[in-house]
């Protein structure tokens, strides 16, 4: 038996404890390479990387020197990966992401391949990359590729050393480090691109190029490994949703493998049984004791845990002294606001940099319903999406497609008019049919022709004044964390949203006060939680009276 049926076997009998989307996958290859229809299975093409790895790659690390003995789910990704065929006898799957918990053996495993790719894989002059935002990064899976070289003979023999790269001159093939700050990632003619840690890239150019870079090549393939991380509403997500929409049938991808090996459920990092689960190298590669060290100090360390989380179970988490955590502020429910015919609301709004992000907000209940809706808008100037010296937006933000799905609203020009604030809440009115009763601001970005501006469409008494600090924000972020905590914010799963909420940090007096901060990056956007906390505050104070007009 195949090492690929074996464990496909073992995962979906239960013999090898597995998370329900490994169980999908493996299942469906097993059949794939049972009855076999536009591709089939070869198993000497499956085996040869893994002969090349375990005969002729060396331990660099620990046991320097040393043989390789793959463990079964590695086998049994690199059979599925190089064992399905065409007729022509190319390879099916052009690409594979594998999600997987630290030290689990992902860089190992990556750049045995690459050394495979290089001198194994029977292709003419092949380019093998490895791709990161840093070189720094980029040059970890190189120089494991070198520590192996180091310890192999054979190897040696048949590679250079050059200056920048690892050369073979019987098929003038190379492996090279290269960044996203490298000049020469255009006009790349890949066979095999490595991306090690996903996680750590901010924005997808990087990734859709170097996928471009393969399209020359009969069978180019694009190898993502990585552990879950912090950066949210990046290339990570994008692909993480990709390949779980794959794996449940609702995108069909007949090239692209998705390996997700994570926790079924939030409470099993508690549960020694359940870790293998996004640990399958457990106790074979990855330490057992120092994961149990670390589960026990996360329980007590409240700064510590979302690391833990995040790296060792593959859980999405916030950085460590966010506002929210990320199970607290994701929310995937959403609602019909014209269907839902809300006759009042209470707005916010943060104008406080008319040359970047601005954010408005309206809030709304229904009687005898605990949660809050939130609608929202957001406006950007249109200099702040231009690319200029090949670089884009320092928020690493995808504002153009926000923009695309009517999220956001791009001005023309390099600034905000806040009057496009005003125009908002006079279509929520006019068109939602839907009056703001209090709207919330930051006084001191309001100048007074807004503010009559305001007044004289809305009211005198509409507009209220939130002075940002402790005094007035601390209690009502404790508040609406809360809320959030109770999954009462219903945001339509804006992803705007979600991103000015991931980037809130709480800062704290000598007293505990609490108010919202950008951390040390100013760019980090949190002006949609400050327009929300501006709407809540009077919501806390006004919910009485809101409450019986409701």
């Amino acid at each position: 038996m195949t090492a690929l049926l074996e464990y496909a076997d073992a995962v979906t009998t239960g013999k090898i404890l597995a998370c329900d989307k490994i169980k999908r996958v493996y299942d469906r290859l097993a059949e794939d390479a049972v009855n076999p229809h536009e591709w089939h299975f070869n198993e000497r093409r499956a085996n040869r990387p893994i002969q090349f790895i375990e005969k002729f790659c060396r331990q660099s690390q620990g046991l320097a020197g040393k043989p390789f003995t793959l463990e079964l789910f590695q086998k049994a990704m690199i059979q599925a990966v190089f064992g399905f065929l065409d007729d022509d006898d190319f390879r099916r799957f052009r690409e594979f992401l594998e999600i997987i918990a630290r030290k689990n053996g992902k860089t190992t495993i990556l750049s045995g391949l690459e050394l495979y790719m290089l001198l194994g894989d029977n292709e003419g002059a092949p380019e093998i990359y490895n791709i990161a935002t840093a070189r720094e990064q980029a040059m970890k899976g190189y120089t494991e590729c070198l520590n192996m070289r180091a310890h192999s003979a054979l190897i040696q023999k048949h590679t250079k050393k050059r200056q920048a790269d690892l050369y073979c001159a019987e098929n003038l093939g190379f492996i090279k480090p290269l960044a996203s700050n490298t000049n020469s990632l255009d006009g790349l003619n890949a066979h095999f691109v490595v991306i090690d840690e996903l996680a750590a890239i901010k924005k997808r150019d990087l990734y859709d190029l170097m996928k471009q870079s393969l399209s020359a090549r009969n069978q180019g393939l694009l190898g993502c490994i990585t552990t879950n991380g912090f950066i949210r509403n990046s290339i990570y997500d994008d692909q993480y949703a990709y390949a779980s929409a794959v794996i449940e049938g609702k995108v069909k991808d007949e090239r692209f493998l998705p390996l997700i090996y994570e926790q079924d459920d939030r409470s099993e990092w508690l549960d020694e049984k359940m870790w293998v689960k996004s640990n399958p190298g457990l106790d074979a590669i990855k330490k057992r004791s120092i994961l149990q060290d670390s589960v026990k100090k996360a329980q007590t360390d409240d700064s510590y845990r979302p690391t833990v989380m995040v790296k060792d179970f593959n859980l999405t988490e916030n950085s460590n002294s966010a506002w929210l955590s990320w199970e607290e502020l994701n929310n995937a429910e959403t609602f019909d606001f014209a269907e839902m015919k809300f006759r009042y609301g209470i707005g916010g709004f943060d104008a406080a940099d008319s040359v970047d992000l601005c954010a408005a907000k309206m809030i709304c209940k229904r009687r005898n319903d605990g949660k809050i809706y939130v609608k929202s808008m957001y406006w950007i100037p249109q200099s702040k999406l231009e690319v200029k010296n090949g670089r884009h937006h320092p928020d690493d933000a995808p504002y153009d497609l926000w923009e695309s799905r009517g999220l956001i609203t791009v001005v023309p020009g390099n600034r905000v008019d806040k009057r496009v604030v005003l125009e908002w809440f006079k279509d929520v009115r006019d068109k939602e049919d839907c009056f703001p009763l209090y709207i919330g601001y930051d006084p001191w970005h309001v100048d007074e022709t807004l503010l009559n501006a305001f007044k004289g469409e809305f009211g005198e008494s509409v507009m209220i004044p939130i002075r940002q600090g402790v005094a007035t924000l601390s209690q009502p972020m404790k508040d609406l964390k809360a809320e959030f905590q109770a999954h009462n914010i219903i945001y339509n799963n804006n992803p705007i949203d979600k991103w000015c909420l991931a980037n809130t940090y709480a800062k704290a007096d000598i007293n505990n006060n609490i108010q919202p901060d950008k951390s040390s990056s100013e760019n980090k956007r949190i002006d949609g939680t400050a327009a929300l906390l501006d709407a809540y505050v009077i919501y806390e104070d006004k919910k009485d009276e809101y409450d019986n007009l409701i």
